[in-house]
């Protein structure tokens, strides 16, 4: 099944430099830096790297995270729960601007 999004397209990530190659070795250099272990296990990066690809939507980030948050040990229940916690953060910051609704509703109410 053909999709708009195809799994062979990841593996291409690092062509996206080739015509701005000094920021994409800028970013591809901060990227490494970023996931290299520090006060967070690479483990640990990889799982908030898997939250966050649900919340941005992105799929290449979800088939390569999933991918490195089981090559790091992580198992289904810690990466379920991971996505979890960013649909409760996602939802949750969806509600709290329904207070922008109800103040703009109060004003033009009054």
């Amino acid at each position: 099944m053909k999709t708009y999004y195809s799994p062979d397209d990841l593996p291409k990530f690092a062509e996206i430099g080739e015509g701005a190659p000094e920021l994409a070795k800028k970013f591809f250099d901060y990227y490494s830096s970023v996931f290299a272990e520090g006060e967070l296990t690479e483990r640990e990066k990889a799982l908030i790297a898997l939250a966050v690809s649900h919340t941005v939507q992105c799929p290449y980030c979800i088939d390569a995270y999933t991918k490195t948050c089981l090559e790091k040990g992580s198992n289904m229940a810690e990466m379920t729960e991971a996505v979890h916690v960013a649909v409760a953060i996602r939802g949750g910051a969806s509600l709290v601007h329904g207070v922008q609704m109800r103040n703009v509703s109060e004003k033009v109410s009054m």
